[in-house]
């Protein structure tokens, strides 16, 4: 359960600077096949919908489809899985979300694949902000707080 700040961080790094080394690669043969995007959730989840406008743009930029495939269940993980099974050849992309992170992070083992290791961000879609509520029982007032909370109150 103990996920290491500075592991989090890193990825945290990485997916901020994606757009930048995604600027500074050009494949000229790419894509010559159709791309696929997995979705780990149903179709008309928030995902879903930016994966498919992002399928839609890129399909008319680069000339080759990009086709959205949902495959739902376990907290985005089974798509997750199909992608580190696929060839490494940038024909299966993953959209990933906030969840993969926070998967890792509440799993020691994500099924089985090392989420960490196994998937290699390439492009930054999407922002969005995320809020930490607690009970008003709770008398942390910050995130530090919060924390030290949790640790003085295990369980």
């Amino acid at each position: 359960m103990g996920f290491p700040r500075r592991r989090f961080l890193q990825l945290a790094a990485g997916v901020a600077a994606a757009p930048a080394i995604a600027r500074s690669a050009w494949a000229l043969d790419y894509p010559t096949r159709p791309v696929r995007i997995l979705v780990g959730f149903p179709p008309g989840a928030a995902t879903d919908i930016v994966a498919r406008l992002l399928a839609q743009a890129l399909s008319e930029r680069l000339g080759q489809q990009f086709v959205v495939e949902n495959k739902p269940g376990a907290a985005s993980n089974l798509a997750a899985e199909t992608v580190v099974r696929s060839a490494p050849d940038g024909y299966t992309l993953l959209a990933m979300t906030v969840t993969n992170a926070v998967n890792t992070t509440l799993y020691a083992k994500t099924a089985d694949f090392d989420f960490m290791h196994d998937i290699v961000p390439v492009a930054s879609t999407i922002q969005s902000a995320n809020v930490l509520e607690v009970n008003l029982a709770v008398p942390a007032k910050t995130v530090p707080e919060f924390i030290a909370y949790a640790k003085d109150n295990p369980g």
